[in-house]
């Protein structure tokens, strides 16, 4: 009997909804986007290879037509979703419902042309109410969301395609750009710039300690109080310099050390009390429940999650069932969410902590476009983190979306803020004055649950409680101590993932659920390394800007993507008409439209101009060039010198770049090669030491011939005979004589072998190399091969400390199909733009994370108890320990460490004298 088709995109979310479907349901997988613009020329289509657009794929002349094609790695998925389709009563196309699901709900419809009824079938939580309902209230395709992503398609490969060959011929290879990866790249660079420009400065304040005096003139209760303020003028702070640390006002008193230290002297004798004392009540309202954007910024703020990472582990949980659609810019809650909420809280945390009306978040960011709820636990009733049995990265951020969503229901913290001035006067007669403050939490609302993150992790959270004695005007005080206290100004912090995605959201560029991708291109191409937790951009990112910024500054500027942005929620909405928006775009209305921009630019743009970032002031003459090789220090045409591999841009200044050029280069010619007369040298590279044979200036073509240099070499005292011995290799060592094929011995990645063809076998040494003969050969040969996991285990490069999340030592290992880390019982290989020198604890970890979250490579049984034992102890209180991270346990969160029960008897302002 024939049954309908429901066509979804991930097998994971498949087999959950055929679970609640059942046999009368037929459910497939179209495993993403079955079809889009060509990848390559290989991918178009015979028909089109002489068109002249077919390299963009896109027919501008022709009302922007797009060529679709169908991708190889879908072809049979394709075939098998046709065939299913043969047997099909109707067709319910069940994608995600965003503007990138209706795309791969069109591109279905389109290739699969059904003669059966077709339905649109939608839902944002994948539970078994919320399929049976979605069943039932189906709806058409959506034609306006079809169209607005399918405008941004087409706009993002007529901008990434035209200006990324400029890159390719003006700065190198492999580099790209895109609307909104080139816009976060320049983020990036300015902010580097701005800690190259620099200046630190230095200031100076008094730090004391004193004490209330109680009756028999015993001291009380002690305090801690800086320095503000000099016969009433205000001390200089961090904030009173500009960025060439040169202080930018006349009203403010700058002290510097001698001038503090003989205040401290001059001060030692007085007598202290209290000046004023300001009380002010104190009220924090909980944060929305996540979107998109915030999720990421949490998770890599508590959970140290890349925005990659944690928009992986949040899909999975969607298509489990566990959490709804993650990809959403709204922070409204349904009216079901609302009570199942509220209901957890006041189960939870007692009746109390839950107001009389629900609290409702409407508020949508800037150029919202998708219509779904807030992210929350999936549910008319949310499910507590210990009776999902998640673990692992799945368990993490599931608590996160959980404890952010009840806390969203939950009552406002209030207590007392109070603001205090002691004043003394010195022996010179100056009045010196101090302050500080503090908090009283005396209901924790919300806090009990969760504690918002911040992005920097130096500064004190708002809602931590600060507790001071009683004080009154006119109290004496006793000084405990009296020091004086230096200070330095900080440059602009970097980026990390979570201020970017942040910046980006604030400012209207691009769409919350492309950030991670974005993220991973600009790291993949090399605009961007991390720090720890920190983006720094490298001196490609650089090149990459700066002959954007000059040739092209449209496709930079912020505030001309962020209107391109809303000119597409405008075609969405049905306000403007995609056609002529891109003809304005491309073609240009009245000034130059990209395709003029591009070939007007192409040949005024001079590479050696835009590849060289100035270093100090432009008189200096020393420059960084980004070279084919790598970027090198340069003053003059003369001098320069190869930058050390991790030397970020705001650490080359200009005293470290003369250092560099001073040193020298470390090339060193051994002499000529007798056979060709050209020069051997040897040279330091990225990847170690290594010997040249000539240069292009000799007319050897643009790579001239390398080696590297053997083990046992050092090139202070290597000789022309060694550099001509590696340059030899690879050495013929004969011919199997069975075959006829040649067998080779060369040095390669991981060590010196013999290659027969596709067959290799391991040597043992490197002089192997040069004295191994076809009869040792052949014998190796003749011998299995001993593969890693038979043999010996794989070698240990560096140890790189405790995983943060198993406790067990971290190593970089060297194994058969490439280098990789380890914890002893999870492997995870290095990605693309990973280098064994480059490896940090931060990085190896999220690799290994990333490999646990990751599904099996084959089905496998389940484990069972794995959020069983130690993670059904944690109560909901432990739970939002970990969400609010050290700062929470100083908090009156902290108090939810103990259970809803036991925490209900305490009355709120008992609660709230254990939170300090």
């Amino acid at each position: 009997m024939p049954k309908p088709l429901v066509i979804v995109e991930s097998p994971a979310k498949a087999r959950t909804i055929a679970g609640f479907l059942g046999a009368d349901y037929h459910v497939e997988s179209s495993i993403g986007h079955i079809r889009d613009l060509p990848r390559n020329a290989a991918d178009v289509p015979a028909a089109y290879k002489g068109a002249p657009w077919a390299r963009l794929g896109v027919d501008v002349d022709n009302g922007f037509k797009p060529l679709y094609v169908i991708s190889r790695d879908k072809r049979e998925q394709v075939r098998k979703l046709r065939a299913a389709l043969e047997d099909a009563s109707e067709l319910y196309l069940a994608t995600d419902e965003d503007r990138e699901g209706e795309s791969i709900a069109w591109h279905l419809l389109e290739v699969l042309a059904p003669r059966i009824p077709v339905k649109r079938m939608v839902f944002h939580e994948i539970t078994r109410a919320a399929i049976e309902r979605a069943v039932r209230e189906y709806r058409d395709l959506d034609r306006r969301l079809v169209d607005a992503q399918e405008t941004r398609r087409i706009l993002d490969r007529l901008y990434g395609y035209e200006v990324s060959p400029v890159l390719w011929k003006k700065v190198g290879p492999a580099l790209s750009a895109g609307r909104v990866q080139s816009v976060a790249t320049r983020l990036l660079v300015e902010r580097e710039r701005a800690r190259m420009r620099f200046t630190a400065a230095s200031f100076w304040d008094l730090a004391g300690r004193f004490a209330t005096i109680e009756s028999g003139r015993r001291p009380g209760g002690a305090f801690g109080a800086s320095l503000v303020a000099l016969d009433g003028r205000r001390l200089a702070t961090g904030r009173d310099f500009d960025e060439d640390g040169r202080l930018n006002r006349d009203d403010v008193v700058l002290l510097d050390e001698d001038t503090a230290r003989s205040l401290v002297a001059r001060l030692g004798g007085s007598r202290f009390s209290v000046r004023s004392v300001e009380e002010k009540p104190w009220r924090r309202s909980p944060h929305p429940p996540f979107m998109t954007s915030t999720l990421q910024q949490e998770a890599g703020r508590k959970l140290r999650f890349s925005a990659a990472r944690t928009m992986r582990v949040a899909q999975n949980l969607y298509e489990a069932g566990f959490i709804t659609y993650m990809r959403t810019d709204s922070t409204t809650l349904s009216e079901e969410a609302l009570d199942a909420a509220r209901s957890q809280a006041r189960a939870l945390f007692g009746a109390e902590f839950v107001p009389a009306r629900p609290r409702r978040y409407d508020k949508k960011v800037k150029n919202a476009q998708e219509a779904h709820e807030a992210i929350r636990p999936a549910g008319e009733a949310f499910r507590t983190p210990e009776e999902t049995r998640l673990h692992g990265d799945q368990l993490r951020l599931y608590e996160l979306v959980w404890m952010r969503t009840v806390a969203s229901q939950m009552a406002d913290a209030v207590g007392q803020s109070v603001n205090v001035r002691v004043a003394g006067e010195s022996s010179a007669g100056e009045d010196a004055e101090f302050a500080t403050s503090g908090r009283v939490i005396t209901f924790p609302g919300f806090l009990r649950a969760y504690v918002e993150g911040s992005d920097d992790p130096d500064a004190e959270l708002e809602d931590r409680e600060v507790r001071l004695p009683p004080l009154a005007v006119g109290d004496p005080l006793a000084v405990q101590s009296l020091e004086a206290d230096g200070h330095s100004t900080q440059p602009p912090s970097r980026y990390t993932e979570a201020s970017l995605v942040r910046a980006l959201e604030e400012m209207g560029v691009g769409r919350p659920s492309t950030y991670a991708s974005i993220l991973d291109t600009i790291q993949a191409r090399g605009y961007v390394l991390k720090k720890g937790t920190a983006l720094v951009p490298s001196w490609t990112a650089f090149a990459v800007v700066g002959l954007l910024e000059r040739h092209f500054g449209d496709l930079v500027d912020y505030g001309f993507t962020a209107a391109m942005e809303e000119d597409l929620d405008e075609i969405a909405r049905g306000g403007q008409e995609s056609i002529p928006w891109l003809e304005r775009f491309y073609f240009g209305n009245g000034q130059p439209g990209l395709k003029t921009l591009v070939s007007e630019n192409l040949e005024e743009i001079d590479a050696r101009d835009v590849n060289s970032i100035p270093i100090g002031s432009p008189d200096s003459g020393v420059v960084v060039r980004v070279g084919r090789y790598g970027p090198y220090v340069q003053r003059g045409e003369d001098e320069r010198a190869p930058l050390p591999d991790g030397l970020a841009p705001d650490e080359l200044t200009p005293a470290r770049a003369v250092e560099l050029l001073e040193a020298g280069s470390s090339d060193r010619e051994l002499g000529a090669d007798p056979e060709t007369g050209l020069a051997v040298v040897v040279r330091a590279g990225r990847f170690g030491p290594y010997v040249q044979l000539g240069s292009p200036e000799d007319g050897v073509g643009e790579k001239p011939k390398t080696a590297s240099l053997l083990r046992s070499m050092d090139p202070a005292s290597v000789s022309l005979a060694d550099a001509l011995r590696v340059l030899s290799l690879p050495r013929l060592v004969g011919a199997d004589p069975s075959t006829g094929e040649e067998i080779v011995a060369t040095n390669g990645r991981y060590g010196p072998y013999l290659k027969r063809g596709g067959d290799s076998r391991s040597l043992d040494t490197e002089e192997q190399l040069f004295t191994v003969s076809l009869d040792e050969a052949l014998a190796m040969f003749a011998q299995p091969k001993i593969r890693r996991r038979q043999g010996a285990a794989a070698a240990s490069l560096r140890e790189l400390g405790a995983d943060p999340e198993t406790g067990a030592a971290m190593l970089l290992k060297d194994g058969r199909f490439g280098p990789y880390v380890t914890d002893g019982t999870t492997n995870a290989s290095l990605r693309k733009g990973d280098t064994v020198e480059g490896m940090s604890p931060e990085r190896a970890a999220e690799l290994l994370a990333e490999r646990r979250s990751a599904p099996p490579r084959a089905p496998r049984a389940r484990k069972s108890g794995g959020a069983g034992g130690a993670t059904a102890k944690r109560s909901a209180g432990a739970t939002a320990k970990r969400s609010g991270g050290a700062t929470a346990k100083r908090s009156a969160g902290a108090t939810a460490k103990r259970s809803a029960g036991a925490t209900a008897k305490r009355s709120a302002g008992a609660t709230a004298k254990r939170s300090a």
